[in-house]
Order: C-alpha cells, then structure tokens, then sequence
C-alpha cells in the first residue's frame, strides 16, 4: 500500500474523536510540531497520513462507530495507505481475534483479551525499554488493559511483558495496550508519525517533554 498526499499539503495525523483521550494525543503530537486533526465525520479522513485510535471503552467504540458510519470509513483510508495506531481500547478494534466476542475493524493479525488484568482497580505503572521506539526507559500506564495474547507471522512485537504482549506492529498499524498520552513521553507518538513518514520537527534528543503536565492537554480542549 502507498499513501499519495496532495501536493503542498502538510502530512496530518488525525486522532478519532469518538471517546476516549482526544486531546491528550493531540497535545503530545503538538510537542513533536505535527499538525493533529479531530476525526468524527466521513470528510475528515481526507489525506490523513495516520489516524490514532484512542483508548476508552471498545464496546462503546464499536457502537459509536457504527452509528457514526465510520467502520467502512477506517477500513477504506486504511486500504489506500493511512496508517492506524490504536491505544487500549483502539488496539481492541484492531485485532483480527478478540476472546469471546465479535471483531470490529479486524485489521491485524492478533488475538486479544478486554480486562486482560481485571477492573479498573487493577490499573498500574511500570516502565519498559522498547529499543525499536527508543534508547531510554518508557512510562507505561495501563488503564483496564486489554492482553495481547498472540500474534501473526507478520506481526512484529515489540514489548513482550509476563505472560502477554504489551505492544506490537506490522507494516501498517501499531497497537500498544497501555497509554502513552498519559504521560510526558513522546517517543511512541514520535515512532508512529515515522511510520506515517512524517518527521518531527523537534530534537529526537531525549523522550520525555519536561514541560508536559497532566492537566497540559486542558487548553486545548478550552479552545475549541
């Protein structure tokens, strides 16, 4: 697959804005100087090099999708060369195999676990080096997480924890179970704008923004 921009168009990445954190990703990919759009209706989509896929509640998901219209929407930009990263619930959709339930996108080939640890009570942190994305230490926070359980021979896993895999690609979509906009660092969202061919305009000298806050994604939700 290629992906064919109009001439003189900044490559954009588009986070879909159905549920989930919205802002959060738009805010890191801010950092990186990469211009994000908001993704609802069918004309969004146009000349997107990648679309995130946040992470929130995947049977809401799957129904606003539906209801939106936007399931053959994705699948479509996907067939002509957008690339997807989905996040938690994003990375749910994704998977050609979820235990005990219907796909929905079933774009990669994987099979995968909603509440692979439990409830929301059983969220956590941890750290883990992931040295396809980067050189230091990543925060992970995992939310409700889903386990990625396997993985096809064009699958490439790219964290491995315990007994599941946390993160994973193939050519075209990346899925990670935890949430990187949920902490300062950019380095996923710097690996996937490269995935998209887009490259950031700030220094790849170091992951974590040290002026990120958790509350940071905020003004931009206030101007809109």
């Amino acid at each position: 697959m290629s992906l064919h921009l109009v001439k003189d168009t900044p490559a954009v990445i588009g986070v879909l804005d159905l549920q989930g954190g919205v802002y959060e990703h738009l805010d890191h990919l801010e950092r990186l100087g990469i211009t994000g759009r908001r993704v609802k209706e069918e004309n969004d989509f146009n000349d997107l090099a990648g679309l995130i896929i946040p992470g929130g509640e995947s049977t809401c998901l799957k129904r606003l999708l539906s209801i939106f219209g936007l399931q053959e929407v994705i699948v479509r930009h996907y067939q002509r060369g957008m690339k997807i990263w989905g996040t938690c619930a994003g990375a749910i959709l994704l998977a050609k195999k979820i235990v005990n339930e219907e796909t929905c996108l079933g774009l990669m080939d994987m099979e995968i676990e909603r509440n692979g640890f439990g409830s929301q009570l059983d969220s956590f942190a941890a750290e883990a080096v992931m040295p396809q994305v980067a050189a230091e230490s990543i925060p992970l926070t995992f939310i409700r997480a889903p386990k990625i359980l396997r993985v096809g021979p064009d699958v490439r896993i790219l964290l491995r924890m315990d007994d599941y895999i946390a993160a994973a690609e193939d050519d075209n979509i990346l899925v990670t179970v935890f949430h990187p906009e949920l902490t300062g660092c950019l380095a996923l969202h710097r690996y996937f704008a490269q995935k998209c061919g887009i490259k950031s305009a700030v220094s790849a000298s170091g992951s974590i923004d040290p002026r990120w806050q958790t509350h940071s994604w905020t003004r931009l939700a206030r101007i809109v």
